[in-house]
This record gives C-alpha cells, structure tokens and sequence, in this order.
C-alpha cells in the first residue's frame, strides 16, 4: 500500500485541519487536503491524506473506513494514481463508432453545414 489515501463521504463542514487530526492517531500526517469547488469555494465531499510511511496508511485505512467525521459516515481507501492525458472520455482519435464515414446524412441544413 502506498502513504496517499483517499477520504470520501466528506461533510461540508471538514477542512483540512479537522481530517488531519481525525488521522494523526495513526501517524505522522504528512499532507491532508479537503478538495473545494474551484467556482463555489465549497467542499466536494472528499480528500486526501498523505501518511509518513505506507504501514501508518494501511492502518489508517483500515481503522478510519467506515468511521463518522463530522457527522457523516467515511470511506477510506488507497489513492489510485492520477492518469495523464485523454482527458474526459479517454482516446480522442480513431473511430467513434456507429456513424460512418462522411457521406450525405440527408435533410435541408438551411444553407449551413
């Protein structure tokens, strides 16, 4: 298991400094960080935590899953690694499927394409 661990479940009222304490019982915090709405400032509803080494994550993991904070109910688990590029919906090229190649697609476009 790796240090990073995702939080979900979060209440709107925990920031940074609350999960932080929630998982200091575990070990040394290294990073603890409530994602906010860029536009509305407000919580998304989960974080992270950065633990000092991978045995003090697997132990927070294990303990904090499933746990109340803040009033809501927690889940906990190993932080996935962020893949790069492709954004939204993966691979941008090669087929789309279903529509074929250009072609008439029939109708009156009013004069645009």
């Amino acid at each position: 298991m790796g240090n990073k661990l995702f939080v979900g479940g979060l209440s709107w009222d925990t920031d940074d400094n609350s999960l932080r304490e929630a998982f200091l019982t575990y070990g040394d915090v290294t990073e603890a960080k409530v994602i906010l709405d860029r536009d509305s400032g407000r919580s998304r509803g989960f974080g992270f935590v950065t633990m000092a080494d991978s045995a003090s994550a697997a132990s927070a993991a294990a303990a904090m899953d499933g746990q109340s904070l803040d009033g809501r109910t927690i889940r906990v688990n190993e932080a996935e690694e962020k893949s790069r590029g492709g954004g939204r919906g993966g691979d941008r090229g090669g087929d789309r499927g279903g529509r074929g190649g250009g072609g008439d697609r029939g109708g009156d476009r009013g004069g645009r394409w």
